[in-house]
């Protein structure tokens, strides 16, 4: 049973501790009157910790001598620790001045402005983040205020369309507004979400940045139709639909995004406090589109000039903001192109990189340029539009019913020498997480053994047929790749779980998810 301490609403006056099963006493302040009760209960005494705490001031039946104790508040941006100065216990800023009473005039300014600091920092960000996230919501101000700007004066431009038009075109713009433009842009929304629902996860970066370049032409779409007046509900019903495929990507990413950086499992703080973000940073937006009419607002034709000269710039902010801020979004789930990334780590280095790490090698990719590297991985099926080596269709013989999955070449156009050539992982229904990164993991051993005796195996599958000799080797190669991977593969796992990785899944593409059935005749 542990001791109680009873304070009393004086600072200056408390009890303390009472033994246990003994009367509460209280201590009095005459300096030959104080009470021998002991802070800490028979069951935790310790002669030689007392002994060590009495030469310290701090018998075990006496108070402590006066002077700092090791107790340290932080609350607010402020550090604060407990005094005893003999007769009074009191709470001391660390850096000056008394936690408890009033503000020392001196330095009123300096604590007003960390006072400032303090409540900006609690305002904007959460209180338990990713070491990333400040930088990601510097990022996420540049693009934010650009964005807003420009929204503000496309939207100003489609209002002066409307004006330029033909008197005919405004009842026309009313009565077709909800087809054309929301009802349109909503439908096309619903379609994209529903065709890359699974590309929401496997490729998160990549999909959200290129719906944000979709975003900034649609706004370039919407300022030139002061220029063709007469094609304003078309212009403004193209312009809908791309907005809408943002804004559906946007949503449906954002989560993933938030999860990121909530290290404490605080999900909800952190998305409330990207909510905040979004309107104050917006809201700044306003305020530099407003300041920028308010400077041409004498000169129409400036005026009217202003968003095709801003454009390109904010545009070119608003996307540099988006792809910067990304680059501080680690994701900590398992896809198909961080699985390998982990996995040719492990094979070249021998150890499983942190999401940070893999975060920086995958990148964006917003033009899929790592399916063009030597002996690319795929997971999925056999096609049929890809020429099948005989090596592809003796590994397909060999599989047995305890192999939850095979790894076999496709090669694609041109001829033996010139044709183009994957490594493919076939996954049996059925398959687990486990057996995805056996499997690919042996899928790296062989790509590791093809590159370092390149010239090799360009020799033995160049040839028109594969010689008896070519198939040993392949399946000399197999063998030792899973034995390699049988070897380390717990190891590996272990490692990803460590490293902070969501192990438990792993997000495969619609392609990817593909599976064959074994059939025993």
């Amino acid at each position: 049973m542990q001791s109680t301490l009873y304070t009393t609403p004086h600072p200056c006056r408390f009890r303390l501790p009472r033994q246990l099963r003994e009367p509460r006493t209280p201590i009095s302040r005459k300096p030959g009157i104080i009470a021998t009760s002991s802070l800490r209960t028979p069951l935790h005494s310790d002669p030689e910790e007392d002994k060590l705490r009495e030469e310290k001031g701090f018998g075990p039946t006496s108070l402590p001598a006066a002077g700092k104790l090791p107790v340290v508040i932080r609350k607010s941006g402020r550090v604060s620790r407990y005094v005893w100065d003999g007769g009074c216990l009191r709470l001391v800023s660390v850096d000056g001045g008394a936690a408890s009473f009033g503000l020392d005039f001196d330095g009123g300014v300096r604590e007003l402005g960390r006072a400032c600091r303090v409540f900006v920092r609690d305002f904007f960000i959460p209180k338990r983040v990713s070491a990333g996230y400040l930088d990601y919501v510097k990022w996420k101000l540049l693009h934010r205020v650009f964005s807003s700007a420009l929204q503000v004066l496309a939207t100003q431009a489609m209002f002066r369309a409307i004006g330029i038009g033909y008197s005919r075109s405004l009842p026309s713009a009313a009565a077709l507004n909800w087809v054309l433009k929301d009802g349109l842009g909503r439908l096309s929304r619903c379609i994209y979400t529903a065709s890359l629902a699974s590309a929401f996860d496997t490729n998160l970066k990549r999909v959200r940045f290129s719906t944000s370049v979709i975003f900034s032409l649609s706004i370039g779409v919407e300022l030139l139709t002061p220029v063709f007046p007469q094609y304003f509900l078309l212009l403004a019903s193209i312009a809908n639909i791309a907005k809408q495929i943002s804004l559906a990507c946007y949503l449906a990413t954002g989560s993933a995004v938030h999860r990121s950086f909530a290290v404490a499992d605080n999900l909800g703080e952190v998305s409330a406090k990207a909510q905040i973000q979004s309107v104050c940073f917006d809201n700044l937006g306003l305020m530099l589109a407003a300041l920028l009419n308010m400077s041409f607002k004498n000169n129409q034709r400036l005026l009217a000039a202003l968003p095709f000269v801003v454009y390109p710039i904010f545009a070119a902010l608003d996307l540099l903001g988006i792809y910067q801020g990304l680059k501080y979004v680690h994701l900590q789930t398992l896809t198909k192109d961080r699985l390998e990334i982990i996995l040719n780590t492990w094979t070249e280095f021998g150890y499983v990189p942190s999401p940070a790490e893999v975060s920086k090698k995958e990148g964006i990719d917003i033009f899929n340029t790592k399916s063009k590297d030597f002996w690319p991985i795929r997971i999925g099926s056999l096609g049929t539009k890809v020429q099948i080596p005989k090596l592809s269709l003796l590994a397909i013989k060999s599989v047995n019913s305890k192999d939850y999955y095979f790894i076999c070449l496709e090669t694609f156009g041109g001829s033996a020498r010139t044709a183009e050539r994957n490594i493919l992982l076939c996954l049996r229904e059925g398959a687990g997480t486990s057996d995805v990164i056996m499997g690919l993991l042996q899928a790296c051993y062989i790509r590791k053994a093809l590159i370092q005796n390149k010239n090799r195996w360009e020799r033995i599958l160049g040839a028109g047929d594969v010689s008896d000799s070519g198939f040993k080797e392949w399946f000399r190669l197999a063998e030792d790749s899973k034995q390699s991977a049988e070897r380390s593969v717990r190891a590996v796992s272990d490692q990803i779980a460590a490293m902070g990785w969501a192990a438990k899944n792993i997000l495969l593409s619609t392609r990817e998810q593909a599976r064959y059935s074994f059939i025993d005749d």
